[in-house]
């Protein structure tokens, strides 16, 4: 495809037409048309609807942009970087990432990030959905044992393990006898595994709350009523003082938080300064690691 035809596209479409496309440009209005016309040929495709007064981009024409703009942009960052003999990370940075994670540590990194690099403007939503990176927007996201997706790759920066804690007053069940949980909406199931010396063994439950939260289930564990399963990092503390109890560990799968970024797309200065970012502050990803940087 011929980059030039598409940085014009991209100018028309940013402007909203022709004329106001080149006159910002300084360029000939009719070589814009003329440009623009050639590579909906090449495509065979309409990119915009020409009314009498104005211009509209067609859906194939939004979905275009929406991708060149973002390619076009990171090619000229990395022309530049080769220019000036280094690459120093600029612009925008969009990351998605799961809410558990943004309110526990997101918060001081996203601070010593832009501390570290002030031409990056770091955009964090939250967001526990997988969602479409490219339809989105999104350069970077954060998922927790994510399904395998052919059209990204990423890895693994931290793991973590379910605990079941709870309060000093809750003594651990005998004779099947089912204890106070706070579950997770929607709730869990009707006992919990935990792995002990003599093998899996197995907790009755029964719900007395359920909310959204870990942090609130935290909270609501702390304040006596009943036993929970959380992440070993949110509660490690807890069990070091003596706040809460640990009885076991769960007999589920680790936890894995991933970082996953399109497989067709440039790896943007951006991009790799966050990565870098990640490794320093978590540099072997255990449970441990992630518990300090909480507690810090």
């Amino acid at each position: 495809m011929d980059l030039l035809a598409l940085a014009d596209f991209n100018l028309v479409a940013r402007y909203g037409g022709f004329g106001k496309a080149a006159r910002a440009a300084g360029r000939p209005k009719a070589t814009l048309s003329r440009r623009v016309a050639e590579l909906e040929a090449r495509l065979n495709l309409r990119l915009f609807e020409r009314g009498a007064r104005d211009l509209k981009l067609t859906e194939e024409g939004r979905a275009l942009f929406e991708r060149a703009g973002r390619l076009l942009s990171e090619l000229e960052e990395t022309a530049a970087a080769i220019a000036s003999g280094g690459e120093r990370p600029r612009g925008r940075l969009r990351i998605s990432a799961p809410l558990l994670f943004c309110q526990t540590a997101m918060g001081k990194l996203a601070a010593d990030f832009a501390r570290r690099f002030p031409d990056v403007r770091l955009e964090v939503t939250t967001e526990d959905r997988a969602v479409d990176m490219i339809e989105e927007g999104f350069d970077l996201v954060i998922r927790v044992n994510p399904d395998a997706d052919e059209t990204l790759v990423g890895r693994a920066f931290l793991r973590d393990r379910l605990v079941v804690v709870a309060p000093p007053g809750l003594t651990p069940p005998v004779g099947g006898a089912a204890v106070p949980a706070v579950v997770r909406t929607p709730a869990d199931a009707a006992a919990w595994r935990v792995k002990s010396s003599s093998g899996p063994a197995s907790i009755a439950i029964e719900p007395v709350l359920s909310l959204s939260s870990l942090i609130m289930i935290r909270d609501a564990v702390r304040s006596g009523v009943g036993a929970a399963r959380l992440p070993i990092s949110l509660v490690s503390h807890d069990i070091a003082d003596g706040t809460l109890n640990h009885w076991g560990d769960a007999d589920t799968p680790d936890i894995a938080l991933w970082t996953l970024y399109p497989t067709r797309r440039l790896l943007s200065a951006r991009v790799s300064a966050f990565l870098d970012h990640l490794r320093r502050a978590f540099p072997n990803g255990t449970p441990d690691e992630l518990a300090a940087y909480i507690g810090k």
